[in-house]
């Protein structure tokens, strides 16, 4: 079953309209949920929706009303909601162009994916595309879908455009109140040179396959051994607390640790992809075969690549 636009409508570049259907770029990754169970019979809670002094309602009677005093409600059905007047709704007029480094990451929400809506538009979509590459620059406009106006952005992404959200100021709590009490200073620089040295031996290129979710699969795991009966130890937190609080050693010597723990690691990879033919060929011509004992395989790596 082909995927169903997000929204539909265009993109206007001055007087330039593109029909575009916008897909969501991201899906939920796997979860654990949870029911609330009352514990005594077994069974499963459940909620009603309810009005004091009269009881349950039936869903078609209830309405969306807004309180503007205390008890005082202004009562609005779906119609009315949806007949509010916004050019948004339907056209994302982009007005500004930026460099993408302008805008704090802080600020991106959710991508979703661009597509032209037919052959008619393509050709404008991709002039509006290879612009926004060539330039270097993301558009800005605004957007209304699903009950609210976005800032949003457009960027070019392969053979298609990329939109995302972006947060409003208010929404976003000013840095200064979490970070004023951090010092202005400026680093030891051999300390610095140690910290970079070991962020270079681990830069590599970002695969988001090489990352998943180890909370969900402890949980499976633990739901699994549960469903067996089996008995769990489950550690406390003191226990945590107690070994962080070891973990306090100078920086300097945790920084050359470090960085010699990361090396011998390399080393082990190393040694781990010699062939054991080799070894054992290097081990008959210093010994006489009769007294020769049996030539050891190369110590397989059981280290696992950390992310």
């Amino acid at each position: 079953m082909a995927a169903r636009p997000y929204w539909k409508g265009q993109i206007r570049l001055a007087l330039v309209s593109i029909p575009v259907e916008v897909y969501s770029a991201t899906k939920s990754g796997a979860t654990i949920a949870f029911n609330q169970i009352h514990e005594p019979s077994g069974k499963r809670i459940k909620y009603e929706k309810v009005v004091p002094g009269i009881g349950p309602v039936n869903v078609d009677e209830i309405v969306k009303g807004f309180e503007y005093a205390k008890g005082e409600y202004v009562l609005l059905d779906e119609t009315e909601i949806e007949g509010v007047k916004l050019e948004s709704k339907r056209t994302l007029e982009l007005t500004q162009f930026v460099d993408a480094q302008d805008i704090d990451m802080i600020y991106f929400e959710k991508p979703y994916y661009v597509v032209p809506a037919d052959d008619l538009a393509e050709e404008a979509f991709i002039v509006l595309r290879e612009a926004l590459r060539r330039s270097r620059k993301i558009g800005l406009g605004q957007l209304a879908m699903r009950g609210r106006e976005y800032v949003v952005s457009i960027k070019a992404c392969g053979r298609g455009l990329v939109m995302e959200t972006l947060r409003y100021a208010d929404e976003v709590h000013k840095a200064a109140s979490y970070f004023r009490d951090i010092a202005d200073s400026d680093p030891d620089e051999e300390l610095l040179d140690l910290a970079t040295t070991l962020i270079d031996k681990k830069t590599g290129k970002f695969d988001a396959s090489d990352f998943h979710d180890r909370y969900v699969d402890a949980l499976k795991d633990l739901i699994e051994r549960k469903k067996k009966g089996k008995t769990l130890n489950i550690e406390g937190e003191g226990g945590d607390k107690e070994s962080r609080g070891n973990n306090v050693i100078d920086l300097m010597a945790a920084l050359k640790n470090s960085l010699g723990s990361s090396d011998k690691g390399s080393g082990a990879k190393k040694a781990a992809a010699k062939p054991a033919a080799k070894s054992a060929g290097k081990t008959a011509a210093k010994k006489p075969a009769a007294k020769e004992a049996p030539a050891k395989a190369p110590t397989r790596s059981t280290g696992r690549k950390r992310a």
